[in-house]
């Protein structure tokens, strides 16, 4: 092993390479606070330098793990003793803003804050917005094919990518940094790289897509009493507005009661007793015409019984606390634990059927025990379950895994919404995927990787 990261330290240099408590003193992941276990962390301020030390790696048949911010939430960067973490968090220098052709070329360590911050100070919208992106970097999101809270409008990492640059397990670089919207030359194999989570090459460098800043913005927390109105309520809004819908977040009771109780000094939008909850945004171009009908459409909503109540922010301040109830993960993990969460898409028409079925096969096998917890997206079909049945075991996860997965596959749902696969939830690809799905994701891994030292393990078992 030294002599592999004494050459990977001649390319890299002191900076580049972590060893021991630089390691150690680092967490595995956002959610294992648990010391790092790498036998070393590689840190290249370049592509030029991580092909040279993938090279050495795929001569040594070194497994490597890339790790971006560290922010995941399906085991994908944890890394034993005898393996490497890829860190590109020095490759952090954002290239070149297009504002007329509205892209932003970037390195693959730059966090999406900065990314946000920077497109707003040229009059531009970078789309792509969760919790954690102060810390998440634009590479892991590109390579987990991130979502977040505007989907909705925007569509996925995916949609925002017009091109990228990455390095093959043999250390070979394939750049293909298209910046035009449009370009049918061949097959696109950016689309390789997005989504595979790190196991068909580390991206390095991303084109980014950005959008013209929106000068309005309209938010407000809606009570609907049944679920069978939310779908109703989506289309209307989405044809009154226009197009400008951005965000349809849905609160089950159990999640904004859960927030709101752990927090009794915090002023409530709406009463912690209707059914369901849902944080709706719109923005455009018009802060006068767009916020009048912004309200006109939910007084029509109201009028015809599809929302029961409704609190419509008349600041930003008041717009960020209702979106502090949406986005408070850390009292809801703080409220939950021991727990076990989930992100997975379900058919719209089928989610409220489906979460009853799974807390019904919940309570019968922990009768008085078991605790769900119910939130989302849910306009772009993708909700998160926070489930808790008692001690933490791993016997006990696996049977609520069971339980949640196996429900999902008979709604045709995913297993995945926006996290990826990781090593949880390589063994319920299946329910999402077919045998030849699967197969044809090997061919391609066996293809681009043979030895298979890029991130093993992850997404499926070779």
């Amino acid at each position: 092993m030294s002599i592999i990261l004494d050459e990977i330290h001649r390319v890299v240099g002191d900076g580049g390479l972590l060893r021991g408590s630089d390691v150690s003193s680092r967490p595995t992941s956002w959610v294992d606070p648990t010391p790092n276990t790498a036998m070393a962390i590689i840190r290249p301020t370049s592509t030029e330098q991580l092909s040279r030390v993938m090279k050495i790696c795929h001569r040594h048949d070194q497994v490597v793990i890339p790790v971006g911010g560290g922010t995941g939430l399906v085991n994908a960067v944890c890394a034993s003793s005898d393996q490497l973490l890829i860190s590109l968090e020095r490759m952090k220098s954002i290239e070149n803003i297009d504002s007329a052709g509205c892209t932003m070329t970037v390195e693959a360590g730059v966090p999406l804050q900065t990314i946000q911050e920077v497109a707003a100070e040229n009059s531009l919208l970078f789309p792509i917005d969760f919790g954690a992106r102060g810390s998440a970097q634009v590479g892991g999101a590109v390579a987990t094919n991130a979502g977040g809270n505007e989907v909705l409008r925007y569509g996925m990492m995916r949609e925002q990518v017009l091109g990228l640059e990455a390095v093959l397990a043999d250390g070979t670089v394939i750049s293909s940094m298209n910046r035009m919207l449009k370009n049918n030359a061949g097959y696109d194999l950016k689309q390789l790289f997005i989504g595979s989570e790190g196991t068909l090459g580390i991206v390095t460098r991303v084109v980014l897509r950005l959008r013209s800043a929106l000068a309005s913005k309209s938010t407000a927390l809606v009570a609907v009493d049944e679920f069978g109105k939310i779908p109703t309520l989506l289309k209307t809004l989405g044809s009154a507005l226009g197009g400008t819908l951005n965000s349809y977040e849905v609160l089950w009771h159990s999640y904004y009661k859960l927030i709101t109780d752990a927090h009794p000094d915090r002023a409530l939008p709406l009463a912690n007793e209707y059914p369901f909850y849902i944080l709706v945004e719109s923005c455009g171009a018009d802060q006068v015409s767009d916020k009048a009908r912004f309200e006109a459409v939910l007084e029509s909503a109201f009028e015809s019984e599809l929302i029961i109540d409704a609190a419509i922010a008349q600041s930003e301040k008041q717009s960020a606390e209702m979106w502090a109830i949406r986005d408070d993960i850390e009292t809801l993990l703080q409220q939950m634990v021991p727990l076990v969460g989930f992100d997975i898409s379900i058919p719209i028409q089928d989610l409220d059927k489906y979460v009853g079925i799974v807390r019904d096969k919940l309570e019968e096998k922990w009768p008085g025990d078991a605790r769900i917890v119910t939130f989302g997206h849910l306009g772009d079909s993708n909700i998160h379950l926070v489930i808790s049945v008692g001690p933490d075991t791993p016997a006990r996860e696996k049977t609520v895994m069971d339980i949640v997965y196996q429900q999902v596959s008979r709604f045709d749902g995913s297993v995945s919404a926006e996290h990826g696969i990781g090593l949880d939830k390589v063994d319920y690809l299946h329910h999402s995927r077919s045998e030849d799905e699967i197969a044809l994701m090997k061919t391609l891994k066996n293809a681009l990787d043979p030895k298979g030292i890029l991130s093993p393990g992850r997404v499926f078992q070779l």
